[in-house]
Parts: structure tokens; sequence; C-alpha cells
């Protein structure tokens, strides 16, 4: 398997990080995406890349939480490590209107000028879209208009920790981009069940988001990268399928999308 998305650096792991990747490898994970949250973020991932060369890469970005006023900073700071080496995508970037819709404008600004950077590198993007609270404010339609609007047809990535409903789906995958399934899929009211059967394999990607959004039954707690098979066979179980096929196509979805990088 390849889990898309662990903020495995996180302090959350800290006393017992390379058990809990130990953990994972037990469960024949492969590869392990780290998406960048800030410049304080950078270190601790680079470091596990180092540690763990080929299994471990890292991505490189600023959150749409961590875009404050000195936005500007953090970008030339994305802008002058994407000069100086190879990232497996640009991310984890997009727009966030659920805790706080102060710097909307400013995350909106980040984000195409993120996207400006993922065609100069032709690399694809990890997307963060969290609606409002009370689902006024819809992230991901908005990203999905300034995707269309910043008008690069071979742009190319996963919306990570995708929630939404099945015409978001469909919209998502109309302009070539993946599915990041993960905890939500195991998850009572998570709706997933109502969208995954009509959703191709060739459209998903496996993915943790460690240390958050465990699946059932560990919901609540802290995440780790080996529940990635809970969140594989729950997908196996929904579409009615051999699990080993959630595997090898997901898989195989993942290798696809950064081939060309």
């Amino acid at each position: 398997m390849i889990e898309t998305h662990a903020h495995i650096y996180d302090e959350q792991f800290n006393e017992d990080r390379d058990s809990m990747l130990e953990r994972a490898f037990g469960a024949e994970v492969k590869q392990i995406w780290m998406p960048n949250c800030d410049h304080e973020t950078i270190e601790g991932m680079l470091t596990l890349e180092n540690q763990y060369p080929n299994i471990c890469h890292a991505m490189m970005g600023v959150h749409p939480c961590y875009v404050k006023e000195n936005f500007e900073d953090e970008l030339a700071i994305v802008e002058q490590w994407l000069e100086k080496r190879k990232f497996i995508m640009i991310g984890e970037i997009g727009i966030d209107f659920y805790w706080d819709l102060t710097f909307v404008a400013q995350q909106e600004e980040v984000f195409l000028r993120q996207l400006a950077l993922a065609k100069k590198y032709n690399l694809p993007i990890c997307i963060h879209s969290r609606n409002s609270k009370n689902n006024e404010h819809n992230a991901i339609l908005r990203c999905i208009e300034l995707i269309k609007a910043f008008g690069w047809s071979e742009l190319r990535g996963i919306f990570h920790c995708f929630s939404g409903n099945l015409e978001e789906a469909q919209q998502i995958i109309s302009i070539n981009f993946l599915l990041g399934i993960g905890g939500v899929a195991t998850f009572k009211n998570g709706g997933m069940d109502n969208i995954l059967p009509f959703i191709d394999l060739k459209n998903i990607v496996l993915e943790t988001d460690s240390p958050y959004l465990a699946p059932v039954p560990h919901r609540g707690k802290r995440n780790e990268v080996l529940y990635i098979e809970l969140v594989a066979k729950r997908i196996a179980e929904i579409k009615q399928i051999q699990l080993s096929d959630v595997i090898k196509q997901t898989t195989q979805n993942a290798i696809d999308l950064i081939t060309n990088n």
C-alpha cells in the first residue's frame, strides 16, 4: 500500500515514531507521503525522508490553516526549497473555511500561487478543502473553481480527506484529480457508503492523515499509518470487492500520479 497523506513528523509520534513506522512497514506499507504545513514542519519532515529513503517522501507547500499575515515569507521559503531539490508533490495547499475566515482572501492567493509552482515544476498537488461548520461555505467547490480559472489542463493531484457528496466527487474526477479516502470511510455517518459504490477504483488513493481522523475502531484516538489497512478493508466492503483489488489499484493510481514528475 501507498500512504498518500500522513503527518508522521508530528510531535504526537515523538515517543514511538520508529516503532509506529515499523508497524506500518510490517503491514506492507511501501511508501509514505508527507504533506508540509509551513516552515516549522520542514526540518522534521526532511529528517524522516533521510532516515527512510525511498519510503518516506516529502511534499512542499503552505497549508491554508497556516496562511497568516506573513504568507509572503512562507511562500518564499517554499520557492527556495523547490529550487533546491525535488519533492513528490506541492502540498498540502487549498482552502479552509472551518476554523477561521479571517485570511480567506490570502488563502486563495496562496493557493493560486502554488498552482503556478506546480505548473513550473510539473508537480501534482495535494488539496486540503474543508467546509465551514454550517456548510455555508464550500471549500471543495471553491478549489475546483480556482483550478478551472487557473486553466492548466495538465494540473493533477489529490483532494485529500474527501468527505463530500457524489456530485462533488464527480466534479473532482472530471478535472483529473483523485479522491484521498481515509478514516471517514469507516465512520457510521461518514457518508462514504453512499458514494464509493459509484466511484471507480481508478479514481481513489488511500490515506490516514495521521495522527488525525483515526478510523473505527480507533476513532477519537491517535491515528497511525498502520490503520490504512482498515481504510482499504472498508472500501472493499462498501464496494463488495476483494481487498487485494483495492490495494493493487490504489497503489497503481498513486504511482501513476507521480510517475511523470
